[in-house]
């Protein structure tokens, strides 16, 4: 068994601001003992085993000393990155456990990401009570608004400290972690008493040993609706083809859970696993076969897979993220040129729902997650822990250090349960990759 405490590889102790000596004004609650829980991990959950471990974790929920007086507390949300449903939850989660149940006076929203800590901006703090997030879970997007790219942290954690904030919760994706990480570095160096507390969010899925990400089963359900109506365009005419484009930059979880959801995709296409357009096992070739066979058919793909069949260039985003070259575009001039060349009449029916599925509120099984994400993060900031987030890990809320989850992103396993059902309920296994055959 990995000790909590050793350094190495699976480092899973989680930093604090001191020892935790005031008595928690919690009631009718089981505090959680302040000791590691063991979680059996495979290959599927962490890529640096490959057999299964058990692996000890700090595990979330209230404890029963505090490090922070309630009274003392000085609270602030932030809500980097893309959209994702859920987000208005944890903001309410959050606001709501701090005033509620430990009677904090005093929590901000910071406005507009990362942006809302430097003055030249011009953003303002807003202060969140219980009356001014009532009803925000029922909309999509984040009162508090959101912004890419990096921020100086030095600027960032002069603000923080500038402002009196002693618990800074912040919202976002693999590289919101990564500068969460480096604000967490910042704070020891200048040796403030400031709580860093990360709530994981992408809609991609792709964050390091986190099992699934609050709006992800949103997302998987919004983008199995999309399938089913363009599969329903696609029955509807001679030798109609429907393609369906959906997030996944690196990671193609949204493509392969929505596809079992639906049940009506031929093809899924995602960035892990690569395919050839023509020849044996191509794309061209098998959908043209299945058009023959069956009159219609439905291609599934991330927005990041086969980009080795297309020129990129090296521009980035805001956030660093590399231009993806337009998958979806390549797929309709190919299937269509193929098809034309070979005689077969066709119609395409093509829709990409990503904004549509990001803005969207969350579900009620997010909206359950995002409750228990907010009101965990409060019991951790209150207890003195910091760098870390707060996740579910195999069925158990636990927290996880900065260190851990930024690593690397998280992808489909292409030797997992999820996606040999993919290739078991559709025609993909027609499709044979460079890698598989090799």
């Amino acid at each position: 068994m990995l000790d909590l405490c050793e350094p190495g590889p699976f480092d899973t102790a989680i930093p604090t601001l001191g020892p935790a000596t005031i008595a928690s004004p919690l009631s009718c609650c089981r505090f959680i003992p302040d000791h590691p829980i063991t979680i059996n991990l495979s290959p599927e959950d962490l890529d640096d085993i490959d057999a299964d471990t058990d692996v000890d974790f700090d595990p979330a929920g209230p404890r029963a000393q505090l490090y922070f007086e309630p009274s003392a507390a000085r609270l602030a949300i932030v809500t980097c990155g893309g959209l994702c449903p859920g987000l208005n939850d944890v903001i309410h989660a959050i606001v709501m456990e701090a005033h509620n149940n430990y009677r904090v006076d005093r929590v901000f929203g910071v406005r507009f990401g990362l942006q809302g800590f430097i003055p030249e901006f011009g953003h303002q703090l807003v202060e969140l009570s219980p009356q001014s997030v009532t009803g925000i879970h029922q909309s999509g997007g984040t009162i508090l608004g959101t912004s890419r790219g990096p921020q100086p942290v030095e600027a960032v954690v002069e603000a923080i400290a500038r402002a009196g904030i002693n618990q800074l919760f912040i919202i976002g994706g693999d590289g919101t972690m990564k500068a969460a990480m480096r604000i967490t570095e910042e704070v020891r160096r200048r040796g403030l008493e400031i709580a860093v507390i990360g709530v994981p969010k992408t809609i991609d899925n792709d964050i390091n040993l986190v099992t699934s990400s609050f709006g992800f089963d949103t997302a998987v359900e919004r983008a199995a609706e999309a399938i089913r109506c363009v599969h329903t365009e696609a029955i509807s005419v001679p030798n109609g083809i429907g393609v369906v484009k959906l997030m996944g930059r690196e990671s193609g979880f949204i493509a392969a859970q929505a596809t079992l959801v639906a049940k009506e995709a031929d093809f899924v296409l995602v960035p892990e696993a690569t395919f050839a357009l023509h020849g044996p096992g191509g794309l061209l070739p098998s959908l043209e076969q299945q058009l023959r066979t069956h009159g219609h058919a439905v291609i599934v793909v991330a927005e990041g897979a086969g980009q080795d069949l297309l020129s990129r260039d090296a521009r980035t985003d805001a956030s660093g993220n590399v231009h993806l070259a337009d998958i979806a575009g390549l797929l309709l001039a190919e299937i269509g040129d193929h098809l034309t060349r070979r005689g077969v009449r066709h119609a395409f029916k093509y829709v990409d729902p990503s904004y549509l599925i990001r803005s969207v509120p969350a579900n009620a099984n997010d909206r359950v997650y995002c409750g228990f994400l907010g009101q965990f993060a409060v019991h951790a900031a209150m207890a003195g822990k910091t760098g870390m987030v707060v996740s579910k890990l195999c069925g158990r809320y636990v927290h996880l250090p900065l260190s851990l989850v930024t690593r690397r992103r998280r992808k489909l396993n292409l030797a997992s349960s999820c996606w040999q059902s993919v290739l078991e309920s559709t025609a993909q296994r027609r499709i044979v990759s460079a890698a598989q055959s090799a």
